[in-house]
């Protein structure tokens, strides 16, 4: 069931009418079970449900009618966010391949039993939602981390880029899609403005002391046309619930004003002690 009340459709392919009689038999107490015979008449009904598809697709391989399993899942794959999973009796190499660059959610050799079916389908549906889930709160996190008013880099354990917000973008001059999958220092190139002084490495400093407010007074970005741009910088460890280092988070905001001020006032001050 997807929602109290409300029954989990699911759409049967099988070109032997038997077998889909067996399956709507076996599940037809728990589920709405919508029969296709082909291939093509499955497409056909997705299309004319569009608004109200199916929740789950039961798809045997080895459909004949010119279109098997495969090829449909396919279609399936490029056009619905629909959890699929085949069931089949016998499957060479080289269909299984195909099948699994459709990336279904299970397999069901024949013959099967009853408790078989229902625990693949439950499982599906499962694997399904909690999938779902995941990309949601992988776009809220993209949203919430693009509309921080701050520069923001996000890195994996080994120090490669995986996340660069439109503010990280502008002021390193990198694009998203270079800069994914580089390592840090490729991207976030940081100096001391001060002659003989070494800038820290920011997933080093993370290692060493976890988050860390600033790399240090006098720390410049050098973007990627090799401009110097003076910077803050915050770094933190990206861990996930039993503690291992999952990545670092990498924040940054361009301080060229404040420096401005900071100069300015210092050499008013030092022309009045002279």
């Amino acid at each position: 069931m997807t929602d109290e009340g409300i029954r989990t459709k699911i759409l049967v392919v099988d070109d032997e009418p038997d077998n889909v009689e067996l399956l709507t038999a076996y599940l037809l107490n728990d589920y709405d079970i919508i029969p296709a015979y082909s291939g093509s008449e499955a497409l056909d009904i997705l299309k004319s449900c569009e608004d109200d598809l199916p929740d789950l697709i039961l798809m045997d391989i080895m459909l004949k009618d010119g279109m098997d399993g495969v090829e449909a899942a396919h279609f399936v794959k490029l056009n619905y966010d629909i959890p699929l999973v085949y069931i089949t009796a016998y499957a060479d190499d080289n269909i299984m391949r195909r099948a699994k660059l459709t990336e279904p959610f299970g397999y069901i050799l024949k013959p099967f039993e009853e408790s078989e079916l229902r625990t693949n389908i439950e499982i599906a549906l499962y694997k399904y939602e909690m999938e779902r889930r995941l990309k949601e709160s992988k776009k809220w996190l993209t949203a919430v981390l693009n509309s921080i008013g701050d520069a923001v880099i996000a890195t994996d354990e080994e120090g490669l880029v995986k996340f660069i917000n439109p503010f990280a973008e502008a002021l390193t001059g990198w694009d998203q899609a270079e800069a994914i999958g580089l390592p840090l220092s490729e991207v976030f190139v940081v100096e001391n403005e001060v002659p003989g002084e070494k800038a820290d490495d920011p997933i080093q400093k993370v290692m060493k002391e976890g988050m860390f407010y600033g790399l240090g007074s006098h720390t410049v970005l050098v973007t990627k046309n090799k401009t110097q741009i003076p910077v803050d910088v915050i770094g933190s460890p990206i861990r996930n619930e039993a503690g291992k280092l999952l990545g670092t988070l990498v924040l940054f905001y361009d301080i060229s004003e404040r420096k401005r001020v900071e100069n300015m006032i210092y050499y008013q001050n030092s022309q009045k002690d002279m």
